[in-house]
C-alpha cells in the first residue's frame, strides 16, 4: 500500500519532477500550489506526511504550519532556501519535524521521508511493543505514543517524541549529539545543523521545569544532552537506532536557490544551547 504525501509548493515544475521520482519509490503524491488549499488538504486526514515550502502565495508556509500544529500532529517536512538558517530554525521551533534546503537531491528527500516514517511507525505484529517509561513525573508510552507530565497530556511531534524517548531511556547519562542525529533524524550531524538543539528547546518548553524547578534536559558543552530530572525511573527495551542514509548521489539536485522572500522573525541565537551546563563539564 502506497503512502500518501501532500506536497505544497508553488513551483509546478518541481512538483511534477518530485512526483515522477517519488511514485516509483512507493509514494502517492498530491500537490497544492498555494497556502490556503495546502492547509485545507493537510487537515483533511488523507495524508501521512506534508512537504511544505516556506514561500507560498495566499498564505505563507510558516502560517500554514502554525495552523496545522494548532490541531494536528501530522509530520511536516519544510523546504527552505539554502543558507537561510533563520527560516530553518523558525520552522523547527514552530513544530516542523525536519527541513530540507533547496536545491536538494531527490534521494535525500526520500531518505528524510523514510526517517520520518520510521519515527511514527507502530511496532510490527511480530515485534514486541516497547514498555512505557516513567522518569520522575514524566510517563512515555511507546505503544500509544502518549506522553504525560504530572498526569497532564503533553502534545509532541513525532521527532520530539522520539527524542524524548531516547533521553528517557538513558536518563542520567549523557547522549551525544551525533547519536541523537543518527537515532532521531536518521542522518549524520553537520557542524552548522542546529535541528536537535531546536527540538530540545521545544521539549523543554513543553515539559516545563522538573519537580525541584530544575532544568530537565541539560546541555553538556561539546558533547550532547542529559535528562537529569530522575525521580523513580523504569526503562525497558532499548530503542532501535534509525540508520543514517549513505546511498549514492543519484540524480541532480531539484529546487531552486532564488530569493528567499519576506524575512522571517528575527532569531536571537541557537535554540537549545542556553540550557544549564552539566556541572561535570565546567572548566577547572
Amino acid at each position: 500500500m502506497s503512502t500518501r504525501i501532500l506536497l505544497v509548493d508553488d513551483d509546478t515544475e518541481l512538483c511534477e519532477l518530485l512526483r515522477a521520482f517519488l511514485e516509483p519509490e512507493g509514494f502517492e503524491v498530491e500537490a497544492c500550489h498555494d497556502g490556503l488549499s495546502g492547509l485545507e488538504a493537510a487537515l483533511s486526514g488523507r495524508h501521512a506526511l506534508v512537504i511544505l515550502d516556506v514561500m507560498l502565495p495566499g498564505l505563507q508556509g510558516f502560517e500554514v504550519l502554525r495552523r496545522i500544529r494548532a490541531s494536528s500532529r501530522i509530520p511536516v517536512l519544510m523546504l527552505t532556501a539554502r543558507g537561510d538558517d533563520v527560516d530553518r530554525i523558525v520552522g523547527l521551533e514552530m513544530g516542523a519535524d525536519d527541513y530540507l534546503p533547496k536545491p536538494f537531491n531527490p534521494r535525500e528527500m526520500v531518505a528524510r521521508i523514510r526517517a520520518i516514517q520510521r519515527r511514527v511507525a507502530p511496532s510490527g505484529p511480530d515485534l514486541p511493543a516497547a514498555r512505557r517509561l516513567e522518569v520522575g513525573d514524566v510517563v512515555l508510552d511507546p505503544a500509544t505514543r502518549q506522553v504525560t507530565q504530572a498526569g497532564s497530556k503533553v502534545s509532541l511531534t513525532a521527532v520530539e517524541f522520539s527524542l524524548l524517548e531516547i533521553l528517557l531511556r538513558q536518563a542520567g547519562q549523557v547522549v551525544s549529539r551525533d547519536d541523537l542525529y543518527r537515532q532521531v533524524l536518521g542522518r549524520e550531524a553537520s557542524p552548522l545543523d542546529r535541528s536537535i538543539d531546536v527540538h530540545v528547546s521545544n521539549l523543554r518548553k513543553k515539559l516545563g521545569p522538573g519537580p525541584a524547578d530544575e532544568e530537565r534536559i541539560q546541555a553538556v558543552r561539546g558533547v550532547g544532552y542529559i535528562y537529569t530530572s530522575l525521580g523513580t525511573s523504569h526503562a525497558d527495551d532499548a530503542a532501535d537506532a534509525a540508520p543514517g542514509y549513505s546511498g549514492p548521489a543519484g540524480p541532480a539536485a531539484l529546487g531552486h536557490s532564488g530569493p528567499a522572500g519576506p524575512a522571517a522573525p528575527e532569531y536571537p541565537g541557537p535554540a537549545g544551547s542556553a540550557g544549564r551546563e552539566c556541572p561535570t563539564t565546567r572548566p577547572k
